[in-house]
């Protein structure tokens, strides 16, 4: 019996051999932790000094974000042009309906590029999982969530202290409320844990585990409908590859949203930083 192609490079994505097919003798190669595994284009993995393929997508991306906005208001006109159109309503929406929403227009004007841009590439991030050849979302390694979540949290607390002290800053990660009587010491517990471990990681995590199980059910179906392109599983191929298109259409929402939810949270963390003391 046939098995899937194995490599001894456990840095290397996996492949499936193409002659595979159901009824030929061999194994549905499903896929797994190895699918989100690639082999350096650059450097060893052993040494941690490395180049792959999702930091050319994050490289690639960035470039793609800050040429297409370079190009938009490089030269802005009174009457946009369609690239500066589309740009200014990318920004007012983010800006209008995120930012001045959650945070106000007068505090929260300072902070709108910085949530622009964690919109946008985040955004991008995703996209690359339906972009053909690329096809695989940066965000669905937890290192990028991760570290835009850490700058989100840095920026939080900072504020926190700068806005409130020392003392204030404390009541507004414990959520301090003397009316709470005996139980205000474990409410405070709770809400410090809550606030200063428990939100970073949420924050990080919600974003990648629906990146990560979205491109997880995209392989599963492109995989399928190859797998089973042989005599009668021809017809199950079919409707394998028509949930490859409804999933894609699918994750293209689920991007868009994710993106929106990540720098709503951000707002929304922001908000709580400069809010009045409790």
């Amino acid at each position: 019996m046939k098995e899937p192609a194995v490599s001894a490079d456990p840095t290397q994505v996996l492949a499936f051999e193409t002659d595979c097919h159901i009824f030929s003798g061999c194994g549905f190669p499903a896929p797994g932790l190895h699918s989100f595994l690639f082999k350096p284009l650059w450097g060893d993995a052993d040494s941690n000094l490395y180049f792959n393929k999702t930091m050319l997508l994050a490289l690639l991306g960035s470039i793609i974000i800050v040429g297409f906005f370079w190009a938009a208001f490089a030269r802005p006109k009174i009457v946009p042009g369609k690239l500066q159109m589309v740009a200014e309503s990318g920004y007012d929406f983010i800006r209008r309906g995120v930012v001045y929403e959650t945070i106000g227009k007068r505090e929260g004007e300072k902070y709108v590029p910085l949530v622009v841009t964690l919109f946008f590439f985040v955004w991008m991030m995703n996209l690359w999982s339906i972009i053909p050849v690329a096809q695989f979302p940066v965000t669905a390694i937890i290192s990028y969530p991760a570290v835009l979540a850490g700058i989100v949290y840095i920026l939080w607390v900072s504020l926190t202290f700068k806005k409130h002290g020392f003392v204030g800053a404390f009541k507004n990660f414990t959520g301090y409320d003397k009316s709470l009587g005996g139980v205000l010491p474990l409410s405070m517990t709770i809400e410090l844990f809550s606030n200063l471990l428990v939100r970073p990681f949420t924050h990080a995590v919600r974003l990648f585990a629906n990146m990560f199980a979205g491109h997880t059910l995209l392989l599963l179906f492109t995989i399928a409908s190859w797998y089973l392109l042989n005599g009668i599983g021809i017809a199950y191929a079919g409707v394998s590859f028509v949930m490859v298109i409804v999933m894609t259409a699918f994750e293209l929402f689920i991007q868009a949203v994710q993106a929106y939810v990540f720098v709503l949270l951000t707002c929304s963390y922001i908000q709580g930083a400069l809010a009045k003391g409790h």
